[in-house]
C-alpha cells in the first residue's frame, strides 16, 4: 500500500513545482520594466585657495571660517605702502615725459624765432663791419703804411664774420621748423612706456586687496594677519557649493539608459519627501577600473563609470560628502544643454 501511495506524492510535488515555476515566471513576464534609473553616490564640491599676486604682509583678514562670501566681495588685504610709492613715482616720470613731449610738439616759441632773426642781423652787422676793415687795411697795406700781415688778419675776420652770417642762418632754420619728427616718435614711445609702467604699479596696488573669486563659503583661513603672502602661499580656501554635484556609479548595463543634459532628483535621508532638482553634467568616457582583455557577460555586467550629477544649492542644504540617491527618470527625459552658471542667476 505504501509503494502504491509514492508515485502520486511524487507526481504531486512535481505539479506543484511547476505551478509554482509557471506562476513565478509569468509574474516577471509581466512585470513592467522600470521607468527610474537609481543611481547612489556623495555629494562634492569645488574648492578655490585664493593667494596674492604679488608678496607682502599680510595687514587684514575680513573673514572668519564658516563665513558666507559673494563674488567680488574683499576677503583680505596686504600692506600697500610700498605699492602705492611706486604708483606715485610712475605718474610723476610720466607726467615729466608727457611735459617733454607737449614741448616737443609745440615747436619753437615766437621769441626764439624772433632771437634766431636778431642772431642773423647781428651777423650781418658784423660781416659789414669786417668788409669795410678789410677795404681800410688793404688801402693802407697797399700804400706801405702797415704790414702785409695786418691785411691777412682782417682777411681771417672776415672769413670768420662769414661764417657767423651762416651759422646764425641756420639756428634760425631750425627755430622755423621745430623739432625732428624721429625726436617726437621717441618721446612718444616713452610716454608709452611710462604709461605702461604706471598701469603696471596700479595692478599691484590693486592686487594688494584679495576678492572672493565665486559664492561660497570659508572652509579654512591658512595665514593670519602678520604672516608673509606669496603668490605660491594660499591665504584661504572657500568651498564653491552651488552648484553642487553628485559622484555617482552607473553600472555598464545601464549606460546606454542616460546621457548629458538629463533631468534628475537627488535624495537624501536629511531631507526625506524633499527632492532636488538637478541635471545630468558628463559621464566618464571610461570604466572606474581597467577590465581585462577578455571577459565573460557576469564580469561585464559589473564594470562601473562615474557620472556628474549636478545640481542647484542656493541653501546650503546639501554637503560635502552627504550621501544621497540619484533617481533619472527615463521617460520624457530628453537630454537638455544646462550650463552650470545657471545656479547663479
Amino acid at each position: 500500500m505504501k509503494n502504491k501511495k509514492r508515485p502520486l506524492i511524487i507526481v504531486v510535488l512535481l505539479l506543484v513545482v511547476l505551478v509554482a515555476g509557471g506562476a513565478y515566471w509569468w509574474t516577471q513576464r509581466a512585470k513592467p520594466a522600470s521607468n527610474t534609473l537609481t543611481l547612489y553616490g556623495n555629494i562634492d564640491i569645488r574648492q578655490v585657495q585664493l593667494a596674492f599676486n604679488d608678496a607682502g604682509r599680510v595687514s587684514e583678514l575680513l573673514v572668519q571660517e564658516g563665513d558666507a562670501v559673494r563674488k567680488g566681495q574683499v576677503v583680505a588685504r596686504i600692506d600697500a605702502v610700498r605699492y602705492q610709492d611706486a604708483v606715485n613715482r610712475a605718474q610723476a616720470a610720466l607726467l615729466a615725459q608727457q611735459n617733454v613731449l607737449a614741448k616737443l610738439k609745440a615747436g619753437s616759441r615766437p621769441q626764439e624765432i624772433a632771437e634766431a632773426r636778431a642772431g642773423v642781423d647781428a651777423a650781418l652787422a658784423a660781416q659789414a663791419n669786417a668788409k669795410a676793415t678789410y677795404a681800410r687795411q688793404k688801402t693802407l697795406v697797399e700804400s706801405g703804411f702797415l704790414p702785409r700781415q695786418s691785411l691777412d688778419n682782417v682777411t681771417q675776420q672776415l672769413d670768420t664774420a662769414a661764417a657767423g652770417v651762416q651759422r646764425a642762418r641756420q639756428a634760425l632754420s631750425l627755430a622755423v621748423q621745430g623739432p625732428r619728427k624721429e625726436d617726437i616718435a621717441a618721446a612718444e614711445a616713452m610716454v608709452k612706456a611710462d604709461e605702461s609702467a604706471l598701469a603696471l604699479a596700479q595692478r599691484q596696488l590693486t592686487d594688494a586687496v584679495l576678492y572672493s573669486p565665486e559664492n561660497g563659503v570659508v572652509e579654512n583661513r591658512i595665514l593670519e594677519v602678520g604672516d608673509m603672502a606669496a603668490p605660491q602661499t594660499p591665504v584661504m580656501t572657500i568651498a564653491v557649493n552651488n552648484p553642487v554635484w553628485v559622484r555617482a556609479y552607473v553600472p555598464e548595463t545601464e549606460l546606454g539608459k542616460i546621457a548629458p543634459g538629463m533631468r534628475a532628483d537627488i535624495l537624501t535621508d536629511s531631507f526625506p519627501g524633499q527632492p532636488f532638482k538637478g541635471w545630468v553634467g558628463n559621464i566618464s568616457p571610461t570604466a572606474e577600473f581597467t577590465p581585462k582583455s577578455v571577459q565573460t557577460t557576469e564580469l561585464r555586467a559589473q564594470l562601473v563609470y562615474r557620472v556628474r550629477v549636478y545640481a542647484c544649492n542656493p541653501d546650503q542644504k546639501l554637503r560635502l560628502g552627504m550621501p544621497v540617491t540619484v533617481q533619472v527618470p527615463l521617460l520624457n527625459n530628453a537630454p537638455q544643454s544646462v550650463p552650470e552658471h545657471v545656479c547663479q542667476r
